[in-house]
């Protein structure tokens, strides 16, 4: 009997990464993407080529346009810090950060597992090269998996013998880029379909120095090998 679970794709490093975990481990995945109006829109094509690649049940591409709020730079006409060293990327909180992007998406997920009938929603957050988001925190995804148990008639009709009913799965949390990339390739992840750059040429080539870029890349060199995404 197969397991449904939603993953959070977002055609990213950690992503794949993780919808590699959750087939692994006997889920059929259900891919949720989001069209946010994100200035890296390169990254929802290449999570149509991930899911498409891993056969998933379905995938869902889903337009929710945060531009209309703006506030960040991947939502508005902001600068995307570029050059930034380790201890500033490990200091305030970015501007591209998007204001409760991971509640946002995290809640529509909760929806479609509901009508699943799914107990697993699977996310890429982590917390040690995360850019200092606050919604990538362990506290953050504990807060998240108790209000959806409060919150579905799933979750609140499941005996008390069978609880936490839902549950929100990040095994990535505690992982460096590098520990990240070496699961992912031992699982037969191509990283090379996959996108990350916050501030990519229209053809899709990534910058190499934004804080996104500079972690992918300190990943791959951790295993002591290129990224095969395509740079500028």
């Amino acid at each position: 009997m197969t397991k449904p679970a939603v993953i959070l794709l977002s055609g990213g490093l950690d992503s794949a990464t993780v919808l590699a975990i959750a087939q692994d481990q006997g889920y059929e995945p259900y891919a949720l993407t989001f069209a946010y109006g994100q200035r890296h829109a390169v990254e929802i094509e290449a999570a149509r080529a991930i899911a498409a690649a891993a056969k998933v049940a379905r995938h869902v591409v889903l337009p929710v346009d945060l531009r209309v709020f703006g506030g960040s730079a991947l939502t508005a006409d902001i600068a995307v810090p570029k050059g930034r060293s380790e201890a500033e990327m490990a200091g305030d909180i970015p501007i591209t950060y998007v204001p409760a992007r991971n509640t946002i998406f995290l809640s529509f997920a909760l929806a479609w597992a509901e009508v699943l009938g799914a107990r697993d929603i699977f996310l890429g957050v982590n917390a040690l090269d995360y850019s200092g988001y606050p919604d990538c925190r362990p506290d953050y995804v504990a807060a998240f998996q108790a209000m959806a148990n409060l919150a579905t008639k799933a979750a609140v009709e499941a005996p008390d013998n069978d609880r936490p009913y839902l549950r929100i799965q990040t095994p990535l949390l505690e992982l460096s880029k590098a520990q990240i990339i070496a699961k992912g390739l031992a699982l037969g992840v191509d990283y090379g379909r996959t996108r990350s750059c916050y501030d990519p040429t229209p053809e899709g080539m990534a910058c190499g120095t934004c804080d996104s870029c500079q972690l992918r890349r300190k990943g791959f060199a951790g295993n002591n090998m290129a990224d095969p995404a395509p740079y500028r």
